[in-house]
């Protein structure tokens, strides 16, 4: 297996903005998770991609790692020019809402 540095630097490359649009056939397959603003999506790729289970576990019993509801799913599907921050970590899409200005 890759150094975590190696595997941070990659997806690190790999983290880019979307349109709910394009997050939409992700979210179809159930394989959209939501990451907090108070993590950094980065490290979540990293502690997915390098199986870091007790990371993943705390996250998730802390409610900072979680699959949209319906009614976010909803609610973006409304205004499908939405954006996230977005990254692959197969099966999973990691997300972060963008907040707009207000």
């Amino acid at each position: 297996m890759q150094d975590l540095q190696t595997l941070r630097t990659e997806l690190s490359e790999m983290v880019d903005q979307a349109e709910w649009e394009w997050l939409m056939p992700h979210a179809k397959r159930d394989a959209i998770v939501i990451v907090d603003a108070s993590l950094d999506l980065l490290d979540v790729g990293v502690a997915i991609a390098s199986d870091n289970v007790s990371a993943v576990q705390h996250w998730i019993s802390e409610q900072q790692l979680y699959k949209p509801s319906p009614e976010q799913l909803t609610d973006w599907s409304t205004d499908r020019t939405h954006r996230f921050n977005a990254l692959i970590v197969q099966p999973y899409v990691l997300v972060q809402e963008l907040r707009t200005a207000a």
